[in-house]
């Protein structure tokens, strides 16, 4: 097929912008393209379930709503994240905010490249968090899976844009294997000392593979590398890999990370099944994944 050139015109919606994409090949345009189609027909496929799964600092970005409304609409079954996000979420679920573009007298607290948090709402989640692991613990035992744990955390919270409380009230699980690597890990270690509180990841592991080999299909979206990204994939071995996925990535493959790898590389190992529909985009996920699901939707 000739390569077509884009033609952009005003007023165009989404999806006439990602169709002009769609003519030019398979550069980055044209994996956006492919993607988009791709990502409708996962929504689309009533006997596939959807795990997302979401790495670096997408909550503190400005994607929050955007996960929390996929939750609240039924297109995803499970969220696979990492501890940070999920700090990042309660952060604003207490009242805390992200910030950009503050003066360099307004900066009092941390700060993810142009993204600045403040002191002063890490305390108030600190203050908040303690309270809410005392009531859980108090009120429902003190052994949990990871995925328990977050679902009762849910349970406290009032914030209704929070991807947490929105995961809780429509049943969807989370699974945060590194959630000690985190703000809240920190917070769980704090409360150990004088108190008893034990996290059974293992307990995860069981949950999960019994939602692999209850669903017919499997799709994912995988936004960033790392252990999420892992944490997806290596959970559907025992049936084969996923039938379907996206992956959206700024790592190169050149070192051998799994972050960077394609996911044809995925079907090797059985984590992606050898029929399956895969595309992968090299790019920034905040940019690119909220106009694939634009154009999807």
């Amino acid at each position: 097929m000739k390569v077509q050139h884009m033609k952009i015109q005003e007023e165009m919606k989404v999806k006439d912008l990602i169709n002009e994409m769609g003519k030019t090949g398979v550069l980055g345009a044209g994996r956006v393209y492919n993607a988009t189609r791709l990502l409708s027909e996962m929504f689309n496929d009533k006997d596939m379930n959807i795990f997302l799964s979401m790495a670096g600092p997408l909550i503190a970005g400005g994607m929050r709503q955007i996960i929390s409304d996929l939750i609240k609409k039924g297109k995803i079954q499970a969220l696979i994240t990492s501890g940070a996000n999920l700090t990042h979420d309660l952060l604003e679920a207490f009242g805390g905010k992200h910030y950009h573009n503050l003066k360099p007298d307004q900066i009092k607290g941390g700060h993810i490249k142009d993204i600045y948090t403040k002191t002063e709402d890490f305390e108030i989640f600190e203050k908040k968090i303690i309270k809410i692991i005392e009531s859980i613990t108090r009120s429902s035992g003190r052994v949990f899976s990871i995925r328990e744990f977050i679902h009762e955390i849910g349970k406290h919270i009032n914030d209704k844009n929070s991807i947490i409380k929105n995961a809780t009230d429509n049943n969807i699980p989370i699974y945060a294997p590194g959630i000690i690597d985190s703000m809240i890990g920190l917070q769980l270690w704090m409360f150990t000392q004088e108190n008893q509180l034990c996290l059974d990841a293992i307990a995860d592991m069981h949950h999960l593979s019994n939602l692999v080999f209850e669903s017919e299909k499997i799709g994912a979206i995988i936004l960033g590398g790392g252990l999420p990204k892992h944490y997806t994939l290596a959970s559907t071995i025992l049936r084969g890999g996923v039938d379907a996925a996206i992956q959206i990535i700024m790592d190169r493959s050149e070192t051998g990370s799994l972050s960077g790898a394609p996911l044809e590389e995925a079907r090797t190992w059985a984590k992606a099944q050898s029929k399956s529909k895969l595309v992968t985009v090299i790019g920034d996920a905040t940019i690119i994944f909220p106009l694939i699901l634009a154009g999807a939707l």
